[in-house]
């Protein structure tokens, strides 16, 4: 036998006007009103709730360099040889980077041969795993764009 079998009549069985009808006594639920009823809690706890916040500058104004690990350098170099972009020495691979359009060369994966890389810029991870495996790496200032 429940509580609202016990008062019959009561109209609002103990609970006040309007407890018991979903959200009603705390004034919505989760964040609601905060425009309008919990506006003073708003201003007090967390005044920057509302508007945009920071900044995000135009893709235009913003230049992510063209990277290659070495490990994706390693899985390509066969046909970077076929294709001519590579050339195959006695005991090196001269490699142009640059041409490919690659600006950076960044340390993932090992260099298992032996290669001399011509390149704007590389990490010195990347630098040390070159020489490392008996190879070398040229810097050379990409083309200006026109």
């Amino acid at each position: 036998m429940g509580r609202t079998r016990k008062l019959r009549g009561k109209r609002t069985h103990g609970r006040g006007k309007k407890a018991g009808r979903g959200a009603g006594l705390r004034g919505g639920r989760g964040k609601a009103g905060l425009h309008k009823h919990k506006y003073m809690s708003t201003v007090k706890f967390d005044p920057d709730h509302f508007g945009r916040h920071g900044f995000k500058r135009h893709p235009s104004l913003t230049k992510r360099k063209k990277t290659i690990n070495i490990a994706q350098l390693e899985e390509s170099l066969d046909k970077l040889i076929e294709k001519g972009v590579a050339e195959k020495g006695k005991e090196t691979i001269k490699i142009d980077l640059t041409s490919l359009g690659v600006e950076k060369l960044l340390g993932g994966g090992n260099a298992t041969r032996k290669m001399k890389i011509i390149v704007a810029e590389a990490t010195g991870r990347a630098e040390s795993k070159i020489v490392e495996a008996g190879g070398s790496i040229e810097r050379q200032e990409e083309k200006a764009e026109e």
